[in-house]
């Protein structure tokens, strides 16, 4: 019903100009006092007649729009297939619509180049920065001064934002090569905890490390990628607490006694950019953190899921299931 009142919508002016010329000679017939029968019997020959050519002009507008909606659905491959134009305004439609189709092909061949170069320049940054973030480390390695250890603490985070940057241009390439494999779970989280002992320190944060068992079908670098900022988090907002690594049948959690999150911000806690009441309140965070994690753990087939209380701190499950990866 409602196809049938869109095409009568749309040839409205014609049926009214017949129904008009109908009435016209009927009119005219009577005048001439023709037999009604006759009058009758040739206007009802007429609304036949226009009966049936409207009922094939419906059926002829149905199959254009079925045709033309077949075409939206799949438009962003082209505009191949649209039906021949019926006149010239809609032969001129058409071509404004290839022309605007080019146009924005065009702009998207663009913009992909533009974001491939500024991909390509952050990641020639991120690497050329480490060089001058290594020779740092040495030169303050031998400065043994309590200066020198902010200083070599601060130096450990810009180090941790370079690689920050890598991760994020890596997984947004879509080219991300990964390395399946088995992996010891043990050796993997001591590794990411060796790294952040100096931030353990300072923060005065308590390690409690319970034995981990078994290994993860994963790839190494993105879950220890994945490790190190959960362990970040946890030592950055526990200062003077605890952080507590366990296991739980195949599940990897990471527990702190820090400030915890409100419950108003964990629904959004692993979208792009969002820092929450903490990240205001602290002012250095940048919220892409767990949002990297996310897409990490998304595409190893990890489960990743935050529970927190305010005041209580904050644990983090990393769930290692394997059923979704293969070994390479």
């Amino acid at each position: 019903m409602k196809l049938l009142l869109a095409y009568l919508k749309e040839r409205l002016f014609v049926l009214l100009l017949l129904l008009a010329w109908l009435l016209l000679f009927a009119g005219v017939f009577a005048l001439y006092r023709l037999n009604l029968e006759a009058v009758l019997y040739a206007t009802l020959l007429g609304a036949v007649g226009t009966l049936a050519a409207a009922a094939v002009d419906f059926a002829l507008w149905l199959r254009r729009l079925r045709t033309l909606r077949e075409i939206q659905r799949r438009v962003t491959l082209g505009l191949e297939g649209l039906p021949e134009p019926w006149g010239a305004t809609e032969g001129a439609y058409q071509e404004l619509l290839r022309i605007l189709y080019q146009d924005r092909l065009n702009q998207l061949s663009a913009a992909a180049a533009r974001e491939r170069d500024m991909a390509d320049y952050y990641t020639l940054w991120a690497h050329q920065i480490k060089t001058p973030i290594a020779a740092m480390n040495l030169v303050l390695q031998r400065d043994g001064t309590e200066q020198g250890r902010e200083l070599a603490a601060e130096l450990f985070k810009v180090e941790q934002y370079a690689e920050m940057v890598l991760q994020y241009l890596r997984l947004d390439s879509g080219s991300t090569d990964y390395l399946i494999r088995e992996i010891p779970l043990e050796p993997l989280v001591r590794q990411a905890v060796r790294k952040y002992a100096p931030l353990f320190l300072r923060s005065r944060v308590t390690l409690d490390l319970q034995p981990l068992r078994g290994s993860v079908l994963s790839d190494e670098k993105w879950l220890s990628f994945v490790v190190e900022q959960i362990l970040s988090n946890a030592v950055k907002y526990a200062r003077g607490g605890t952080v507590r690594i366990f296991q739980e049948g195949e599940d990897l959690i990471i527990r702190d006694t820090g400030i915890g999150i409100a419950a108003e911000d964990l629904p959004r806690i692993f979208e792009k950019g969002y820092t929450g009441c903490n990240g205001r309140t602290d002012k250095k965070s940048t919220g892409i953190g767990l949002y990297l994690c996310k897409g990490v753990c998304d595409r190893l087939g990890h489960g990743l899921a935050v529970t927190s209380q305010p005041g209580q701190g904050a644990q983090v499950r990393l769930t290692l299931r394997r059923a979704l990866l293969e070994v390479e």
